[in-house]
């Protein structure tokens, strides 16, 4: 694994430099605004549902760790990698079309540990799922 890309004075232009992943492109991810402390990311509900048409609940957890794990990666910084400890998500409504709109922030930044909450929103501005994702930072081999 390489380490991540100088950070770059902005932080989508960091972001196309590293790539956000087959998983992310596959599933119609798009960021919108990025940044270590906040990061913005939109997402289809079309091709990502289950079968009774609801948004599938694995499909926020991807965004939202889509989000958070890049976010911690720009923390991270030159030769260092953050990855995944624990995520978890609470649903508490259903997307079934358009968008859905996740914004991550971040509750902590630290050298060893990051932790950031995700909020995901469908187009009508209802909460529909709440992420928390806490990466490990480490050095990159």
């Amino acid at each position: 694994m390489s380490a991540a890309p100088e950070p770059a004075a902005d932080g989508l232009d960091w972001l196309e430099q590293r790539g956000i992943g087959a998983l992310a492109e596959r599933m119609g991810i798009r960021f919108t605004e990025f940044s270590a402390e906040r990061a913005v990311a939109t997402m289809p509900v079309e091709g990502n549902t289950q079968p009774v048409g609801l948004l599938h609940g694995g499909a926020y957890v991807v965004l939202g760790e889509s989000l958070g794990s890049m976010a911690a990666n720009l923390h991270a910084g030159p030769g260092r990698l953050a990855v995944g400890l624990d995520i978890n998500a609470t649903h508490t409504a259903s997307a079934t079309s358009g968008l859905v709109t996740g914004t991550c922030t971040a509750i902590h930044l630290g050298g060893s540990v990051c932790v950031h909450e995700i909020v995901v929103r469908d187009e009508r501005g209802r909460r529909c799922s709440t992420v928390r994702i806490t990466n490990l930072i480490k050095d990159a081999r």
